[in-house]
């Protein structure tokens, strides 16, 4: 049987390139379904052109259009991602996925509940990462998951029959 395609963040599958120089390994992605699926992985930091390591990012301002900034001096990179995002995402078209599975509360990669903090610094959680939303309007019928939400047996699922269903 060919294996399904899906996209992911690099970290999620062991590599070291988050923002602290770690990563954030799911086993279950590598280990458990990792037999029936070749990953397309993203790192929309590293890809960017962003160091490792490198200052954190956050969302700030405008719940339904948050700027990406960094944590520490403040800096916005948000035009900077949204044109990589736009260029990335259209590439991705020629591989042919079957889904994608986001990385949970990442400014970039988080599909939902990622906090965006207002002038006085207190977070809501109902963001949407940068990259996330770019790609989420790019392939609006591509099933999509956090991995965090993986971890929900009836979850997880029905994200795997999604993509199945997708593949045939």
């Amino acid at each position: 049987m060919e294996k399904i395609k899906l996209g992911t963040r690099t970290c999620l599958l062991g590599e070291n390139v988050r923002f602290d120089g770690g990563h954030k390994w799911a086993h279950f992605l590598t280990d458990t379904s990792g037999q029936y699926v070749d990953y397309v992985p993203v790192c929309p930091e590293v890809e960017c052109g962003f160091g490792i390591p490198r200052e954190s990012f956050r969302l700030v301002g405008d719940l339904n259009n948050p700027r990406l900034v960094t944590s520490r001096t403040n800096q916005d990179h948000t035009e900077r991602m949204v044109q990589w995002a736009k260029k990335r995402v259209a590439s991705l078209e020629r591989e042919n996925l079957c889904g994608y599975i986001f990385k949970s509360g990442s400014p970039s990669s988080g599909m939902e509940r990622v906090r965006v903090y207002d002038q006085n610094g207190v977070p809501t959680k109902i963001g949407v990462g940068i990259f996330a939303r770019v790609f989420m309007e790019h392939f609006p019928l591509l099933p999509v998951e956090d991995e965090g939400r993986l971890n929900d047996p009836k979850l997880r699922e029905n994200f795997i029959e999604r993509i199945f269903a997708l593949k045939r």
